[in-house]
């Protein structure tokens, strides 16, 4: 996940093996703080679980996959894995590293709903202040669906079609800012989607289903334009690195394709995971809508009992008052 220098790593990267599925595992990127972040996200989503157990409350089982296998797994995949050592060798690997980053991950945490069960179990006194900066007016700003699309969707133009990522592979606070950009981004865009938090301000489904689909074909438009950009990306760097078995051209290629074709198949299964929740929130409508009128029915038969009992009583008959 470093980014070392310009010099560094062109004298590093001709040390380095072509990329294979099998170098996820042999090159893996040891980034210490990284480490320490997830494990400690991991050990407080767990405590926090095993809070509600022990005081016989439920968690899904669900969700604790989403949020920890998945959602924390993806990012040490994408920051940890071998995704991190090439990210600044291969365009290809950064754009894998991107894509995990600021879809895959965010999508699996907004479905471990880590803020219920932080109000959940948190005591009162950071409770009170989680729920106030959730009704922030600062929160509330940047988590606005449309601000949030922005963002979203003006990234990766801004990035790979300004000077923004060529100034990534030779400025390391600037290279960590990009990830973590690409996380808070991706979160703020999914969480009021498809997250499963109770977020304020959160748009009805059918508006949110309008925005996704909206949103679906620009990455693939992007990855278009990457594939067929008359220059290349971050040439003079790229070209110093001197790799003998991938050509930069072939390289940006490749990574233009990956931006194409997965952010398609990721936009996809996050709306077949959107309309499955639509579908169960409207479940959930009917039963409760039912539930009420099954009341209202019992309560006005047992008015009429009533009313029929005072009427034996008084020695009338009994008519039915329906």
């Amino acid at each position: 996940m470093s980014a070392p220098t310009a010099l560094t790593s062109i004298s590093a990267s001709s040390e380095l093996a072509p990329f294979t599925p099998a170098t996820l595992f042999t090159a893996a990127n040891l980034d210490q703080w990284m480490a320490i972040a997830l494990v400690a996200a991991a050990g407080l989503y767990l405590y926090g679980v095993h809070k509600l157990r022990a005081r016989g409350d439920r968690w899904p089982i669900g969700r604790t996959l989403a949020f920890v296998p998945g959602g924390l797994g993806i990012v040490a995949v994408a920051t940890l894995s071998g995704l991190g050592t090439y990210d600044d060798t291969l365009f290809s690997a950064h754009m894998i590293q991107h894509m995990l980053l600021s879809m895959v991950g965010p999508i699996l945490m907004a479905l471990g709903a880590p803020v219920t069960l932080a109000l959940r179990t948190l005591p009162a006194k950071p409770k009170s202040w989680l729920l106030k900066f959730l009704h922030s007016r600062y929160f509330r700003l940047i988590s606005h669906p449309l601000i949030a699309f922005t963002f979203f969707i003006a990234t990766p133009y801004a990035l790979y079609l300004s000077g923004w990522y060529p100034a990534t592979l030779t400025s390391t606070w600037l290279h960590e800012f990009t990830h973590v950009h690409f996380m808070v981004v991706g979160s703020l865009f999914f969480w009021p989607l498809i997250g499963l938090d109770p977020l304020p301000g959160r748009w009805p489904y059918p508006a949110r289903a309008l925005m996704m689909i909206i949103s679906m074909p620009l990455h693939a438009v992007l990855g278009v334009i990457i594939m067929q950009m008359a220059g290349r990306i971050a040439t003079a760097y790229y070209e110093g690195l001197n790799l003998s078995w991938i050509s930069p051209e072939m390289d940006q290629q490749v990574g233009g394709g990956l931006l194409w074709a997965s952010g398609d198949l990721i936009s996809l299964l996050m709306l077949a995971a959107f309309v499955t929740q639509w579908i169960r929130s409207d479940e959930r409508t009917a039963a409760r809508i039912d539930r009420q009128l099954d009341r209202t029915t019992g309560e006005d038969n047992a008015l009429e009992a009533y009313n029929a009992h005072l009427a034996r009583l008084a020695g009338r008959p009994v008519t039915d008052q329906r």
